[in-house]
């Protein structure tokens, strides 16, 4: 009956021919709408900086909806469904624009007006809106910090004090209090003194863009406020009924699942993540694991999760024999009620708006279309936010489910009909071990097509965004599905059982972390396996634009010769892959040498590219930025499309330099760790420098001493110092016993001073009568207190670089302005990025100009 049913729908494919246009019109007649809307937010936001306003598009409107109403009524009979989907695009293509303005222009007394590139001191008063959240110092060397943990939460500003007194502001704000602040909560009407700031734009490539992202959220300004003592609770607002209704429902879920709070074992984190939509507790190890796997929608709440709650809603109204209006009815209430316990993020409320239109259309008696009930949810989400679009989550929460909608049925086709004999094979067994083989064998198709049209769908926005490419994502779906979705059956029964059965609840609550253990086993053990991940790196737009040309030539474009598609498919794919292979090729094999100073602050994280495929990471720390590892390092080794370190080079002990390397080991491949004497005879005692041993060792790495000198390619790295019996009876101080590198290439040095001092560069000027470098990393932060003039006069060199917190004055006589040397600090200009190619050409490029722009 299948094979038959097969060869129907091909029928119908081949009869449909231009109709097929038509019939998309028929069954999905919002798609155009949705279409039109997101075309209309991308062209106003485009066109932004011409100061277009809401009046042209308005006037737009109109014509466009009076010329297709005035179409419609003239030719009711005879009108053209093309028009007219054409006709309510256009419309809401000027509606997109228009709500797009409405949502970012700030109100006359917004808060992001008050505040300019400056920050500026004030007392503000508001509502907290958002639970407060302490920082999570899950990152190695926390424990080395001096500052305690900080507090963040959301605020509506009602009021501002400036110079010029109080003063009416509207405008929510992010709030960042230095400490724990116990006590507050949401509704709490507080007074605060503190600073109101711009955020920043990213300093290195990669980097995570807070002010984007917050920006999206018509949340421009942030607010730091210094400590606990600083803010004054004025009053509580007693919660609306609907947060009062979700606190209790969501605590009330929280203890249900885990039997107490909060999690405290990667399972538990796990189950949070799958059950209610809260992945804060789940350890970096299992989530990175996912990330690789391509699995991580799986611990995103979606259409998943939901659909496996309204089918065990489903099956239960069926079991006490309601009717299908009635098992509607219960799975709206399901639905609504899983809603108020679980974070309100799109993807979570686009399969809501499915499964309501779906009963729905049980209730009256119509038959929903999933196309038409995900344009339907698109046209919601982005009409309350329009900036939704722009989002990675939101674009891969579509995009997955359209590539599910549109490609699910055409490659489940292509599998059945390439399998489809080897199934057979099985009739000779007898009949009751054959069904459930086939039965078996099927599913599997099935569910590899689905999670494979998913990956197509949103393969290009994980390239994109990420970075990255997960071939295997399909194929892991198959393996683990079956576990999640048995860890969403137990656990939905689970926290229904908690209020009837507690026992048996407690029972399936053993049950279900023991099946999580064994999901999160089975994600990192995969994870392990070479070509779970392909990392690229950085990819513009228009490679992107030529994935999903592919995608859509290949699944919808019909032409009649069947050789002439398959070329045009051959001939995009071949530039698809050619261009990626390039990009990969560039990134990973060089003729040029290579050498990126890391905004970090106040510390230290150089990666050196040298000629061929050797990558070298000079330190990996900062004083005053958090997990530098993670934030900084790995985003920026991720866009330049760096999947492994040759070799980490630690300089000294100081924390400012190496408590960012524990994050980059557990996400990078590394080969080689060297480190100078002093470095390794302080990895024998209590401290930094053991805590970073025992860290490394955890990842099968062992600190070696560092070599006199590495030839790599036409590339040399030199040690400088500390040399072994230079300074004979004296021990040095921490920072003069920092390693001093020397990196030539082409006839031009690189000279790597880390935080030496005047001891050491006196010495080093003895030893080296003739060392002179091209560019020179200013020793110690650019510290003038620790700096001898003559060093760096001596060396005359053609470019400083600094890696600092503050902006060094090059018009200070330690910096020699005589020499003309060119000076870079990260502190101004961001990431620093040196180039030299074989001709010894000097090239710097900064990631932000003189401006901070």
């Amino acid at each position: 009956m299948d094979e038959i049913r097969r060869k129907l729908d091909r029928i119908d494919e081949r009869l449909a021919g231009p109709g097929a246009v038509s019939r998309l019109i028929r069954t999905a007649p919002l798609l155009f709408p949705a279409l039109g809307l997101m075309a209309g937010i991308l062209l106003q936001n485009g066109l932004a900086p011409t100061r277009i306003g809401s009046n042209v598009w308005t006037i737009l409107l109109g014509v466009v909806a009076t010329a297709t109403w005035g179409y419609f009524l003239h030719q009711r009979r005879n009108s053209r469904p093309g028009v007219l989907a054409c006709g309510a695009a256009l419309c809401f293509l000027c509606l997109g624009a228009i709500r797009l303005i409405a949502f970012a222009t700030p109100a006359a007394d917004d808060v992001r007006l008050l505040v300019g590139p400056q920050r500026r001191l004030a007392t503000v008063r508001g509502r907290i809106v958002t639970e407060p959240r302490v920082e999570q110092r899950d990152w190695a060397f926390a424990r080395f910090s001096h500052a305690d943990p900080s507090t963040s939460f959301y605020l509506m500003l009602s009021q501002v004090k400036t110079s010029q007194g109080w003063q009416r502001s509207r405008g929510t704000v992010r709030v960042h209090v230095g400490e724990p602040a116990p006590g507050l909560r949401v509704g709490d009407s507080i007074e605060a003194f503190c600073w109101l700031h711009r955020f920043e734009e990213p300093a290195n490539p990669g980097q995570f863009n807070v002010a984007e992202y917050l920006g999206r959220r018509n949340v421009g300004v942030g607010v730091s406020v210094a400590s606990r003592d600083a803010v004054t609770i004025r009053g509580e607002s007693p919660p609306g009924a609907l947060t009062r209704l979700r606190r209790i429902l969501g605590r009330a879920a929280a203890q249900a699942l885990l039997d107490h709070a909060p999690s405290d074992t990667p399972s538990e984190g796990l189950l949070e993540a799958l059950l209610l939509g809260y992945r804060g507790h789940i350890d970096r190890r299992t989530y990175e694991a996912f990330r690789k796997t391509g699995l991580l929608h799986l611990i995103s709440l979606s259409g998943m999760h939901l659909g496996i709650l309204a089918g065990l809603l489903w099956w239960l109204g069926r079991t006490l024999g309601l009717l299908k209006p009635a098992r509607a009815v219960v799975c709206m209430a399901g639905t609504a009620v899983f809603l108020l316990i679980v974070p309100p993020r799109p993807p979570t409320v686009r399969a809501a708006i499915i499964v309501l239109v779906y009963c729905l259309s049980i209730l009256l008696h119509r038959r929903a279309k999933a196309l038409n009930s995900l344009s339907l949810a698109a046209i919601v989400l982005l009409l309350l936010r329009p900036t939704n679009l722009f989002e990675a989550g939101w674009q891969l929460s579509f995009a997955a489910v359209a590539g599910i909608l549109s490609l699910t049925g055409r490659i489940e086709r292509f599998l059945q009909d390439k399998f489809t004999g080897r199934l057979d094979t099985f009739d000779r067994l007898p009949r009751r071990v054959t069904r459930p083989l086939q039965g078996v064998g099927k599913a599997a198709i099935r569910l590899f097509a689905a999670g494979f049209a998913a990956w197509l769908g949103g393969a290009g926005i994980l390239l994109y965004h990420f970075y990255t490419i997960t071939p295997l994502a399909g194929v892991w779906t198959v393996l683990v599905f079956p576990l999640v979705a048995a860890i969403l059956v137990l656990g939905f029964a689970k926290l229904a059982l908690f209020f009837l059965l507690p026992t048996l609840s407690t029972m399936l609550g053993s049950l279900v972390c023991v099946l999580a253990d064994f999901l999160i086993a089975v994600v990192r053990l995969l994870a392990t396996l070479d070509g779970s991940q392909i990392l690229i790196g950085h990819v513009t737009l228009s490679v992107i634009i030529l994935y999903y040309a592919l995608v859509m030539v290949a699944a919808f474009v019909r032409i009649r010769r069947p050789m002439w598609k398959t070329a045009v498919c051959a001939v995009l794919a071949l530039v698809l892959l050619a261009s990626l292979g390039r990009i990969k090729w560039s990134r990973t094999h060089r003729s040029d040498l290579s050498a990126t100073c890391l905004d970090v602050g106040h510390g230290q994280a150089i990666l050196a590219q040298l000629p061929g495929s050797t990558n070298i990471l000079f330190d990996a720390g900062s004083l005053y930025t958090a997990d530098v590892g993670t934030r900084i390092v790995l985003p920026f080794l991720d866009y330049a499309g760096l999947g492994r370190l040759h070799t980490v080079v630690i300089s000294h002990h100081d924390v400012d330099h190496i408590n960012g390397i524990p994050e980059v080991a557990g996400g990078r491949p590394i080969e080689h760790v060297y480190a100078a004497d002093p470095f390794l005879a302080q990895t024998a005692t209590e401290g930094a420098a053991r805590f970073l041993a025992d860290c490394l060792q955890e990842e099968t790495l062992a600190i070696e001493p560092v070599p006199a000198a590495l030839a790599i390619g036409p590339a040399r790295i030199e040690t400088l110092w500390p040399l072994p019996g230079a300074v004979p009876d004296t021990k040095l101080s921490d920072n003069d016993g920092s390693l001093v590198s020397l990196i030539e290439f082409a006839g031009v040095k690189v000279l790597l001073c880390s935080d030496i001092e005047q001891f050491a560069q006196q010495h080093i000027m003895r030893l080296y009568p003739d060392l002179d470098a091209d560019v020179v990393v200013v020793p110690h932060h650019g510290s003038v207190r620790t700096l001898r003039p003559e060093f760096l006069r001596k060396l005359r060199p053609r470019v400083l670089l600094c890696s600092c917190s503050e902006p060094v004055q090059s018009g200070q006589p330690a910096f020699c302005p005589d020499t003309g040397a060119a000076l870079l600090c990260t502190a101004t200009n961001g990431a620093i990025t040196l180039c030299v190619d074989k001709d010894g050409v000097v090239e710097t490029d900064a990631h932000k100009n003189q401006e901070g722009d």
